[in-house]
């Protein structure tokens, strides 16, 4: 098949947009924290790093002391949004099925659950422990397409300074899908 002409152009023009269809962005916050998006079968994957201030500032008042909430602080924390705005169906994910690899190996994330424990083991209050599981990603969740979302805490359970790739997954109707944030860095 030979083309020319316009058709030429066209394609010129339309094929490196279907190469890229999940491009990633990168900006910086106000507040000094990075925000790392990308969009992918029509879902967007959006982090941006909570700063060990915010987090102390929001913990103290929801019944944690510093000495307390400190490793969390240090386990680098992102607020983390799954968006569904156009998937072929209902999206499912298990955020244990995720994946952090920092140079190259695999790092697990920090279940929800192995915090909880770790709080109760050293006497925090049930408000406490309310208060920070409402604030946390929800370890698994189902969003319907048209924009259906959730957003919260997640803790990578990576030293400040560290930088790495994560990347979330999902499944439509068994179908598996994913999208990998490249670069993202924990800022002290």
């Amino acid at each position: 098949m030979k083309f020319s002409g316009p058709i030429l152009v066209l394609l010129f023009f339309l094929l490196p947009g279907l190469a890229t269809a999940a491009s990633q962005k990168y900006r910086r916050l106000e507040s000094g924290a990075g925000a790392w998006e990308i969009q992918s079968s029509g879902v967007t994957f959006f982090l941006s790093q909570i700063m060990p201030l915010q987090l102390k500032a929001f913990y103290l008042n929801r019944g944690f002391s510093l000495e307390q909430i400190e490793p969390y602080v240090q386990s680098c924390v992102y607020m983390t949004v799954l968006r569904n705005d156009a998937a072929e169906g209902t999206i499912h994910f298990i955020s244990n099925n995720w994946l952090v690899r920092v140079d190259g190996q695999p790092h697990p994330l920090v279940p929800v659950s192995e915090w909880i424990d770790r709080f109760k083991s050293e006497g925090i209050k049930n408000p406490a422990l309310v208060a920070f599981r409402w604030a946390q990603f929800p370890p698994e969740q189902s969003y319907e397409p048209g924009g259906d979302w959730n957003q919260g805490m997640l803790s990578m359970g990576l030293e400040p300074g560290t930088e790495f790739d994560v990347t979330a997954r999902w499944d439509i109707n068994g179908k598996e899908f994913e999208a990998t944030l490249e670069g993202v860095h924990c800022d002290q």
